[in-house]
């Protein structure tokens, strides 16, 4: 073994141990302090929002029991308050809901700017040519440069996940006020909590293991395509083999991405049918409800 090689081996072993991605929790929270940063206000405001706006939605269920109960009852003047309420409800949801888009659009906006003048300014802060040399740092920078408009999305994300909290929150509270053992339902949507975090990260490590076929297709495509190189291909005519490369290129970008996105569409299928059949099987194993209190099942 050479002393080049010698010095080479523990700088590969030492990159390849600190040269890992943060994971995804740590990376959205950097993201979350990193809009926070640019657009403080605007972060607790759409927070807030979203969280007001996800209580008259949940209600519904609750004004819809009252309902069944008022008409069952024959009591007319609570079906007439309760419908009301329903009526609140509702536009207090579409008005929530639209305040809470324009809001939420105006804040990704302005924090897209700022990501991608983040990102443009870290890849330029880099010295060195070194990431732009290797295949790892190239596929890791054409994942970030073709899809960092896909970072304020997350954003979007986030924020529907907390509206969706506390959905759930009051949602389990009225099965719980129903029966205790309804809470069992949120057991079976674990699967889908599972596959919702593990099939992103493997969608994206076969992002960047097939980004050398993503630019070679960029490649050929501009070069067949570009005002540049378009004398040369034409005087050369090379251009009946830059197409067939180029798809071929393609299609093997593709391919493995489409197989991750179909496992993960198959994944979810499985989970959301996993909920659906306990959630049938509960259902039909609820006691019919008494029409009478006479009845003997009652």
């Amino acid at each position: 073994m050479s002393s080049d090689q010698a010095r080479l081996e523990p700088a590969s072993a030492g990159m390849n141990s600190a040269g890992q991605l943060p994971p995804a929790l740590r990376s959205m929270w950097r993201l979350c302090k990193l809009g926070y940063t640019h657009e403080p206000r605007m972060v607790i405001l759409v927070v807030l929002l979203t969280l007001i706006a996800g209580v008259p939605d949940a209600l519904f269920a609750l004004w819809l029991q009252a309902l069944g109960n008022a008409v069952t009852a024959g009591a007319r003047r609570t079906v007439f308050i309760v419908l009301a309420l329903i009526a609140v409800s509702a536009t207090l949801t579409w008005l929530l809901d639209v305040l809470n888009a324009r809001l939420t659009r105006r804040f990704r906006d302005r924090v897209t700017v700022a990501l991608e003048t983040h990102v443009a300014t870290l890849q330029a802060s880099v010295s060195g040519l070194e990431h732009q040399e290797r295949s790892d740092y190239l596929n890791r920078l054409d994942v970030l440069r073709s899809q960092t408009f896909v970072l304020d999305h997350m954003y979007a994300s986030v924020l529907n996940t907390i509206g969706w909290v506390v959905r759930l929150a009051i949602t389990l509270t009225l099965l719980a006020s129903i029966h205790p053992l309804l809470l069992l339902l949120a057991v079976f949507a674990v699967p889908t909590v599972v596959t919702s975090v593990r099939r992103p990260a493997a969608e994206r490590r076969i992002e960047e293991q097939c980004a050398p076929h993503g630019r070679r297709a960029e490649h050929f495509f501009r070069l067949a395509t570009g005002p540049d190189a378009g004398k040369e291909v034409r005087v050369t005519g090379i251009l009946q083999q830059l197409a067939p490369r180029r798809q071929a290129e393609w299609r093997r970008w593709f391919r493995p991405i489409s197989s991750a996105r179909w496992r993960t569409a198959v994944s979810l299928t499985g989970a959301w049918a996993i909920f659906g059949v306990a959630y049938v099987a509960r259902s039909s194993s609820s006691p019919p409800a008494c029409a009478h209190r006479s009845d003997p099942c009652c």
